[in-house]
């Protein structure tokens, strides 16, 4: 990490509007909960309406926040980052961290505006809900649909009202013939019997069903009790590959802890690999630049020489 880089991003940071002020003292040493608070803050600058967990408790949640920050930016920004050297939180992280807020400083630098001001209550949301407008507008479209398809059938039903008025009328007009209604009134109460017996032979169906769950709940519940007796019985059984399994999960602890240590001083001697690189091409470049001086002096000194020479 170079002081230019901490600088440039300090800079655009304060520039799209983040409201914590970032001093060039916060990424000296490893830095988890800022470099996270600064992600989610322009994850939520690209797509206000993302949902990104920013839970960062424990190792586990900060690897799973770290590649859906990583996927998001590569599928919605098409930004490539190192989730290496954003995991570890330090001068790297920020020029991860360079590559995003580059983008969206050029973007604003672009459109020659101000960045949009977030609310105070929830900074990740529009004052547009432009999903629920889409859904409404959905909504009314399925209405209107079916309104237009229940007109079409009101409109033949209203068509017909002429020949079913007449029949009505003819219905209405007609005697009523004493011997014909006993005989419709005896049939509607016949099949009326008949749902009736239909529903207690239902209801006798039902209580033998009930007899028949009882049992089976009961048989399942000596079945859950037999069997919560073998899992304690083997609970309080020691397996025997127990002490096995200890020693190599210690072991495992320490390999873990060996490959911790080698992977920061591999950082720390790519680091070192880098300073010297870049102080490499600063002595190069200081040279050519005192060769360039040296050679225009030369031609000036021989072209002053070759004047007073002709005099």
């Amino acid at each position: 990490m170079s002081f230019r880089d901490l600088r440039n991003f300090t800079e655009m940071m304060r520039a799209l509007g983040y409201p914590r002020l970032i001093s060039l003292e916060n990424f000296h040493t490893p830095n988890f909960m800022l470099v996270s608070e600064v992600l989610l803050w322009l994850v939520k600058r690209y797509e206000p309406q993302s949902d990104i967990p920013g839970d960062v408790e424990t190792e586990q949640d900060r690897v799973f926040f770290i590649k859906a920050v990583a996927q998001f930016m590569a599928t919605k920004a098409h930004i490539k980052l190192n989730t290496k050297k954003l995991y570890q939180a330090d001068g790297y992280a920020v020029k991860e961290l360079l590559k995003v807020t580059s983008v969206l400083y050029g973007a604003m630098s672009t459109q020659g505006g101000e960045p949009a001001p977030l609310p105070e209550e929830d900074s990740t949301k529009f004052k547009f809900d432009l999903g629920s407008k889409i859904a409404d507008l959905k909504a009314a479209r399925q209405l209107a649909s079916e309104i237009t398809s229940k007109g079409a059938v009101l409109y033949d039903l209203l068509g017909k009202e002429v020949e079913l008025r007449e029949a009505r009328t003819e219905s209405i007009a007609r005697p009523l013939e004493i011997n014909e209604a006993e005989k419709v009134m005896k049939i509607a109460i016949n099949s009326i019997l008949g749902e009736v017996q239909k529903t207690k032979d239902m209801l006798s169906n039902v209580a033998l069903d009930e007899a028949s769950l009882e049992a089976k709940i009961e048989k399942r519940k000596m079945e859950l009790e037999r069997s919560q007796k073998r899992l304690q019985t083997l609970q309080s059984v020691r397996p025997a590959f127990m002490d096995e399994y200890e020693k190599i999960e210690e072991q495992l602890q320490k390999q873990y802890s060996t490959y911790l240590e080698k992977f920061r001083n591999l950082t720390y001697m790519e680091q070192l690999l880098d300073e010297h690189r870049r102080a490499e091409q600063e002595m190069f470049e200081e040279a050519a630049n005192m060769l360039r001086l040296i050679q225009n002096r030369l031609k000036e000194e021989e072209q002053h020489l070759l004047k007073s020479g002709s005099k």
